[in-house]
Parts: structure tokens; C-alpha cells; sequence
């Protein structure tokens, strides 16, 4: 008679030590998990102001010296400057033309908008990583709930204050569309 009580007992004990292991770990995958949202989203706070300071500063080059050489060659062909203004634009033009020339010998690949696209890559592996991480909780969280709502494992989580977790969800405020716009006025 008590050969079949140990036997019971010892079952139980190893199916609540499985359990409560089990349970751990999946917490811990939990945690895991949204420790990568958190890295992810750090690298992303990071890379957001590079590549707006980046689009900032081409965009601002190439508005002033584009804006000037338009300028210079629309009033040059304008018709209406005397002889020695049309000198004095081409010279202009010129200089302008040649600081072009000189930056794209000293940076044959334009590094600005180079480091554009560099950024601009970066940031999407980083959303897509993202993105890879919160499908990746969401995955551990419902794993994790599961165990803690589903017999028999609700006992052992409810014994040792297991709790269920919420799942990775967009704000109202992130499912409306960005304003790149108002990136660039800052």
C-alpha cells in the first residue's frame, strides 16, 4: 500500500518540478524576447536623428548650390543683363560648377547621399528586426500564457504566482501614418 502512494507522490513531485521548470523557462524566453524589442529599439532611437541629420545636410547642399546655379544660369539667359554681368554669372557659374566637380573627385560616391543610403538601410534592417523581435515575443508571451492558463499547468502557475502577460500591441498613435515631414522641421 505504500509502494503506490510513493509511486503517486513521486510522479506528482516530478510533474510539478516539470512544470514549474517549464514554466520558467518559458517566462524567461518571455524576457528574453522583449529584451531584444529593447535592444532593437534602442538602435533605432539611434539611428533616426543620423539619418535625418544626414538628409538635413545633403538636402541643404544641394538646395544652396543647386538653387544658386539655377538661379545664376536663369538670370544669364534672361536676356535682360548687360554683357559684363553674363561674365561676371559665368565666372560665378563656373566656380560654383568646378566646388561640384572637386567634391565629386574627393567623394567619387557623393558620401552624403551615400551615407544616406547607408543610413536608410541601416534603419530598415533595424525595423525589420524589429519587427522580427515582436513577432518573436508575441510568440514566447502566448507560449508563456498558455502554460499558465491551460490545465493542468495553471495549478503549478497559480502556486507559484505565474502571471499571463500582454502581447506586443501598436498604439492607436503608431497606426497612423508618419509624418516625415515634420522629422525634417526639427
Amino acid at each position: 500500500m505504500l509502494i503506490p502512494v510513493l509511486i503517486i507522490a513521486g510522479v506528482l513531485l516530478l510533474w510539478l518540478a516539470l512544470s514549474y521548470n517549464s514554466l520558467v523557462s518559458k517566462r524567461n524566453a518571455a524576457d528574453k524576447a522583449f529584451a531584444s524589442i529593447d535592444a532593437m529599439a534602442k538602435k533605432r532611437y539611434d539611428l533616426i536623428p543620423n539619418l535625418v541629420s544626414t538628409v538635413q545636410n545633403y538636402m541643404k547642399h544641394e538646395k544652396e548650390t543647386l538653387t544658386q546655379i539655377t538661379e545664376m544660369r536663369a538670370r544669364a539667359t534672361s536676356g535682360n543683363i548687360s554683357e559684363e554681368e553674363k561674365i561676371d554669372l559665368d565666372q560665378k557659374v563656373s566656380r560654383a560648377v568646378s566646388g561640384i566637380m572637386v567634391a565629386v573627385e574627393n567623394y567619387p560616391d557623393l558620401k552624403a547621399s551615400t551615407n544616406f543610403m547607408q543610413l536608410q538601410g541601416a534603419l530598415n534592417e533595424v525595423e525589420e528586426q524589429l519587427s522580427a523581435a515582436r513577432r518573436f515575443f508575441n510568440a514566447a508571451v502566448t507560449d508563456l500564457n498558455n502554460a499558465v492558463q491551460m490545465f493542468p499547468t495553471n495549478i503549478v502557475a497559480s502556486m507559484f504566482n505565474f502571471k499571463t502577460r500582454k502581447l506586443f500591441e501598436i498604439t492607436e498613435q503608431e497606426r497612423q501614418n508618419v509624418d516625415v515631414k515634420t522629422l525634417f522641421s526639427s
